[in-house]
C-alpha cells in the first residue's frame, strides 16, 4: 500500500463542540413543543460519532434509534436523509443496496451541521411527521449559526 510521502500520519477532522451539541438539542426541543409533539433528538460528529441525545418524555421509544441513525448518516454523507431517494435517482442497485445498510436513513429528520463550508456534524430528529422532525433539526441548525440552505445539504 504506497502512499503519499507528502502526506501527513496525522489528520486533524473538525468535529462539532460539546456547548453547540447541547445547544442543538435544546433548540430542537424547543421547536418541538412549539410544534406539540415530542421527539428523540440526536447529534453526531463529523466521524459518524453519537455527540450528543435527548428524548422527550413521551417521545417514540422506536424513535430513539432513529434519531441517532439519522444524524449518522447526515454526518457521514453531508446532505440531508429526505435527499437520499434524488442523490440515488434512477439506480435501483444503489436504492436496494443503500437502504439495506444498517444505520442508514433514507428518509427526512436528519440535517448535516456546516460551519463555514465545513462539515462538523449531524443532527437527527425522530418522533413527529417527517417535515416537523426536519423542522426541529433546522431551527436546531440556525440557532448554532449552521448552513441550512439547499445546497448545504446536497453536500
Amino acid at each position: 500500500m504506497a502512499s503519499d510521502p507528502h502526506e501527513s500520519v496525522v489528520v486533524s477532522q473538525a468535529v462539532i463542540g460539546c456547548d453547540a451539541a447541547a445547544r442543538v438539542l435544546e433548540v430542537a426541543v424547543v421547536h418541538a413543543r412549539q410544534l406539540g409533539v415530542r421527539i428523540n433528538v440526536a447529534v453526531a460528529d463529523s466521524g459518524g460519532n453519537l455527540a450528543a441525545f435527548l428524548r422527550m418524555p413521551g417521545a417514540f421509544v422506536q424513535s430513539i434509534d432513529i434519531a441517532i441513525d439519522k444524524a449518522y448518516t447526515a454526518a457521514g454523507f453531508g446532505f440531508s436523509t429526505g435527499d437520499w431517494m434524488q442523490v440515488i435517482g434512477h439506480d435501483e442497485g444503489m436504492k436496494l443496496g443503500f437502504s439495506a445498510r444498517p444505520r442508514l436513513v433514507v428518509f427526512g429528520g436528519g440535517l448535516p451541521i456546516r460551519i463555514d463550508g465545513v462539515l462538523i456534524g449531524g443532527v437527527g430528529v425522530s418522533g413527529a411527521s417527517e417535515a416537523q422532525d426536519e423542522a426541529c433539526a433546522r431551527a436546531a441548525l440556525a440557532a448554532i449559526g449552521a448552513e441550512v440552505t439547499q445546497d448545504n445539504e446536497q453536500g
